[in-house]
């Protein structure tokens, strides 16, 4: 079975949708994981598109990029899902996994009230999973 870890910067709302995403669509294929550079706090805004489609990541806990360099685990992709100057930022991780970037809106930068922010992390979630699945069946 196949490691995946997706990387952004805080590890609150893009990365931790992905790994979700790809646990639940991959069949036992990957094993998903999600960390961040600057580890933050959960996103509501991700936890509650999540919820929408029947995934609970409400008991996660954001992590640092660091910790799982220093876990000793090698994973065979690690995918940037952040801006492409963020995603250069990432460390090169041990064990030669292959580097993919798959950049996608912050849900922290979205303005507005709590049901538009929502509307617009609706959307990256809807991306992350139609990216997933391209990369799936590709």
């Amino acid at each position: 079975m196949e490691r995946v870890l997706f990387v952004c910067i805080h590890n609150s709302a893009r990365s931790q949708m992905a790994e979700a995403l790809l646990n639940r669509l991959a069949d036992g294929r990957f094993i998903a994981e999600s960390a961040g550079l600057e580890p933050g706090v959960l996103n509501p805004l991700a936890i509650e598109a999540l919820r929408e489609i029947g995934i609970d990541i409400s008991e996660k806990k954001t992590r640092s990029v660091q910790s799982c360099i220093n876990s000793g685990v090698t994973y065979d992709y690690v995918v940037t899902v952040c801006d492409g100057a963020s995603a250069d930022r990432c460390p090169v991780f041990p064990g030669g996994g292959k580097r993919l970037h798959w950049g996608f809106d912050d849900p922290s930068g979205f303005t507005g009230t709590f049901e538009e922010k929502l509307d617009k992390t609706r959307r990256v979630r809807d991306d992350i999973q139609a990216k997933i699945k391209g990369w799936l069946n590709g």
